[in-house]
Parts: C-alpha cells; sequence; structure tokens
C-alpha cells in the first residue's frame, strides 16, 4: 500500500508538471527520517517548555525508529541489490528492521486496546492499527523468506568464486610423466574428508555434469586385504590421464593435497587406474 500510493503521487506529479523528476524510494525515505527528526527537534522544545506531555515525545521517537527501519527494508526488502553486495549481516539487518517494526506496532495496538477497554476511545479506533499490525507481519513473513533468498545466493556467488579460482588453476593443460604407472605429489597441504571432500564433490558434479566416481572412501575390506590403513583416504575411480583425471590433479594441485596417481593395476599397491587423494596410505601392524 505504501509502495503504491508513491506510485500514485509520482504519476500525479508527473501529470501536472510534466518534466518533474521523481525521487527515488530511497530519496523520499531520507527525507521522511530527516522530516522526522526535525518533528523530534519541534516536539523536544515544547516538551522542556511544559507544553506537551513527555509522552509525546516517546511517541514520536518510536515513529523516527519506524521510519530508520523502513528505510532499510527500503534497500534490502523492496529494493534491488547485486549479489556481491550480500552479506549476513545485510541480512539479518532486513529482518530484525521487519521485526522490530511489528513490535512497535503491536505495544501502541495494545495501549489502545487499553484506552477502548478503560471507555476513553471507541472501539472502531482499533481498526486502523490492526491493518496496520497485519501489513507489518506479512513483511515480517516475506523478510524471513527473502532471508533465505539472499543467503542461498550469497553462498552462490561464493561458490562461483571459487569455481572460478579452480578453473583459473587447471586451465593450463597438464602433462605429467607417470614412471612406472604411477605418480605421486606430495603437497605440503593436508587433506581432511569431512571438510575437503563435498567442496571437491560440488565442484567436479558442476564441471563435469555427473558425481565424483568414489570407489573407496576411508577404511574398505580391499586395502586391509592389501595390508594398508586407508583411514582419512579417498579413492576416486578415474584414470589420471583423462579430462576428469587432469582436472582433478590439478585441483589437488592448486591445494597442495597430496595425492597418487595410477595409470593401471600395481601389485601390492592399486587394483586398477585410480586416483588417492591424501598421503599414502600406512602398512597395518598385523599385515602379513
Amino acid at each position: 500500500m505504501r509502495q503504491l500510493l508513491v506510485v500514485v503521487l509520482s504519476l500525479g506529479s508527473l501529470a501536472a508538471f510534466g518534466e518533474t523528476v521523481v525521487d527515488s524510494p530511497q530519496a523520499i525515505v531520507n527525507k521522511r527520517i530527516q522530516l522526522a527528526q526535525d518533528e523530534i527537534q519541534k516536539i523536544a522544545q515544547l516538551v522542556q517548555a511544559g507544553a506537551l506531555p513527555k509522552l509525546r515525545l516517546e511517541q514520536a521517537e518510536q515513529d523516527l525508529a519506524d521510519v530508520q527501519d523502513d528505510a532499510i527494508l527500503e534497500r534490502t526488502l523492496y529494493g534491488e541489490l547485486p549479489v556481491e553486495d550480500l552479506t549476513d549481516k545485510l541480512i539479518e539487518d532486513m529482518v530484525a528492521a521487519a521485526q522490530r517494526r511489528v513490535e512497535r506496532q503491536q505495544a501502541r495496538l495494545d495501549a489502545m486496546k487499553k484506552l477502548v477497554d478503560e471507555g476513553i476511545t471507541a472501539l472502531s479506533s482499533l481498526t486502523a492499527p490492526e491493518q496496520e499490525l497485519a501489513t507489518r507481519r506479512m513483511n515480517l513473513d516475506l523478510a524471513h523468506s527473502r532471508a533465505h533468498v539472499m543467503g542461498e545466493l550469497a553462498a552462490l556467488a561464493k561458490f562461483e568464486k571459487s569455481s572460478a579460482a579452480i578453473q583459473d588453476a587447471t586451465r593450463v593443460e597438464y602433462r605429467d610423466l607417470f614412471a612406472p604407472g604411477m605418480e605421486h605429489y606430495e603437497g605440503s597441504g593436508i587433506f581432511r574428508e569431512s571438510r575437503d571432500l563435498k567442496p571437491l564433490a560440488v565442484a567436479f558434479k558442476k564441471k563435469f555434469d555427473h558425481s565424483l566416481p568414489i570407489s573407496a572412501e576411508g577404511e574398505t575390506d580391499v586395502h586391509r586385504a592389501l595390508g594398508f590403513d586407508h583411514t582419512g583416504r579417498v579413492d576416486v575411480a578415474i584414470n589420471p590421464g583423462d579430462p576428469e583425471g587432469v582436472w582433478l590433479r590439478r585441483y589437488l594441485k592448486s591445494r597442495q593435497i597430496p595425492y597418487y596417481a595410477f595409470t593401471r593395476a600395481i601389485r601390492g599397491k592399486a587394483t586398477a587406474a585410480h586416483i588417492h587423494i591424501g598421503t599414502g596410505s600406512t602398512r597395518l601392524h598385523n599385515a602379513d
């Protein structure tokens, strides 16, 4: 309703003056803030002089707080924000502003209901504040919904930025020599499955449009049979020379994550071509 009124007034102004420049919604809110601040100064002087009760100043301060929160909503809830400007704090501020406006209107309505109960004012006087409270609650629901969407957009922007960095790291063609049948990269980084595997899987699926073909995650019977402790390591069923293998090795190198790349089965080490992510598996003490 507020935005519709702004549009109607703007159209009327254009019709009357032809070339009159219409203020932006943010400019209108800024003017409202300035007017509310000026009103507080006038009321404060009258209260100090005893011409108005202190309650009137408190009401004016609440009105100013409403306008200030409305300015936050004008930018976040009603406005169009570039994805790169989205932050957790901005999203939190949007929801908090909508929540405060609901709480202030609820307090006003409660005060008016008390006057009605005491017979000081008519029951019909509650209609407008009740409608305003309903509108503010609807805006609060909308703020929660948009916060969810904005949070997803912010996360996607972070992922896209990370993905771009990965693409930069993997753009140069990678040609390593395998001798014999295996390449080992001893990166200085540490592979933590709980932290590093999911981002890798997401980036791989986005790049190749299919899931990362994990053949072994952590300890397996096969590795125990070979006499290796595979805890905290991951095997990916990809030939290191294929496009997926080239990309994966470049991804790991860009993050200095150690790996072993097998191009074929090797007795006592690998049953087939694959890429082993992490440091080498240690020998089990009870292995034959």
